[in-house]
């Protein structure tokens, strides 16, 4: 006899076991979440068989835990052809029961640190706790910091007052000519830091931060590559602001294109930072610094064409939301950057590069060719140097002709 699950869901007989309960529960769960209803379906009729199977091995409710998944869909498989979302609609299911409070969370008995981990887990202490500083700068120290441990010192003890100088010279001549030059320099700017905490512990006699080698890169030795205006407004003009989806693509390239915002600052907006009897935009900046910019008319409405029109409904204080089930915020800044590689792709145009920050790099060109003073463009895109937007005068090149000098003998 068929069964009726949450009024959508038809299955061909009633669940059974210790789950039958919470199977409507869990269906009403997924299609909040954004799951279409097929997805739903799929994922209903498992746990439906999941739970005759508990029923079968005796398992009771509070006994479930994370190895019974692996053993059902083992045992699955012999009788059905499995589906590669099989385990993880299970662990959707576990994952419910467990926010319920149905079944209890699963203690999971940590690995013992290895000396090499204990170590670099110090000094992002450190960095974080002493020295205060962002969580993206922590997160590009830390890497290069733990391969320089592991290198030295392997699954070994970690015998910091062994570190000498050639280690140090081998690591960077080892690791530098595989890495862009920024990252090469920001290898050593790390090494100097780790080696200097080093010494501030105690564990070094000598001052190892001053055999880190120099890395050439050269100020300002290359042209931002930025997006032309005519091709920001055939990517625009080439989105489809009468779906859902395209209301977001619209408004996320509006913040990049005439705002000059940087993915994790697009990411990271919520209702709160809007406020829109002022026309402001607070924007979080990479080390956690509030900017206040001008909220414009175009802009504006993009974003509330996108919150009326375009925007799930989400508990979630994200402005923008990904478009597939679950249904939240964007977990970090590749989701925005796959919307723009994706949306240059369908437009067929031929930017400089299939990122975002390219727009940056745009807006600052067009403001400096419409007369704006560094100082106003650094303002606008949150530098905290001034020499971080002397680089956008090389991309005037009209103007930097005329201080070109006439070459001796005249053009032959």
């Amino acid at each position: 006899m068929n069964c009726t699950i949450d009024n959508q869901i038809v299955l061909s007989r009633a669940p059974e076991g210790c789950l039958a309960a919470h199977i409507g529960p869990f269906a009403r769960s997924l299609s909040k979440q954004g799951y279409a209803l097929d997805s739903v379906h799929r994922q209903v009729l498992l746990a439906a068989c999941f739970s005759r199977w508990l029923n079968r091995q005796g398992v009771r409710l509070r006994s479930i835990s994370s190895e019974h998944p692996s053993q059902y869909l083992r045992y699955r498989a012999r009788q059905v052809r499995p589906d590669r979302g099989d385990f993880a609609a299970l662990q959707h299911l576990l994952s419910f029961l467990r926010a319920e409070g149905v079944i209890p969370a699963e203690i999971v008995s940590a690995r013992p640190l290895t000396q090499t981990e204990r170590c670099w887990r110090a000094y992002e202490h450190h960095l974080r706790e002493a020295r205060g500083l962002a969580q993206a700068t922590i997160v590009n120290y830390v890497p290069f910091v733990r391969n320089f441990l592991i290198d030295r010192f392997g699954d070994g003890a970690v015998t910091l007052s062994h570190l000498s100088a050639l280690d140090v010279v081998r690591f960077v001549q080892r690791q530098a000519p595989r890495l862009h030059p920024k990252r090469a320099k920001l290898l050593t700017c790390t090494l100097r830091s780790f080696l200097q905490y080093v010494r501030y512990r105690g564990k070094a006699k000598f001052d190892l931060a001053a055999a880190v080698p120099v890395v050439a890169n050269w100020s300002m030795s290359s042209i931002p590559r930025a997006i032309a205006a005519d091709q920001v407004r055939q990517l625009l003009a080439s989105i489809d602001r009468r779906t859902a989806m395209g209301l977001r693509d619209y408004a996320i390239l509006l913040l990049f294109a005439r705002l000059g915002l940087r993915s994790g600052e697009v990411v990271s907006l919520e209702f709160n930072d809007i406020d829109w009897n002022s026309g402001q935009l607070r924007v979080h900046g990479k080390s956690g610094e509030r900017n206040e910019l001008p909220l414009s008319t175009e802009v504006g409405e993009a974003i509330a064409s996108y919150l009326r029109r375009g925007r799930p409904q989400c508990a979630s204080r994200r402005v923008f939301l990904r478009a597939k089930a679950p249904i939240r915020g964007f977990v970090g800044s590749s989701g925005v950057g796959s919307i723009v590689r994706h949306r240059l792709q369908r437009a067929g145009i031929d930017a400089p590069t299939c990122g975002a920050h390219q727009f940056r790099h745009g807006l600052a060109t067009d403001l400096l060719r419409q007369g704006a003073s560094l100082g106003e463009i650094g303002e606008l895109l949150g530098h905290h140097s001034p020499e971080t937007t002397k680089i956008y005068t090389k991309v005037d090149l009209d103007a930097l002709r005329t201080l070109a000098l006439p070459w001796p003998g005249g053009v032959r």
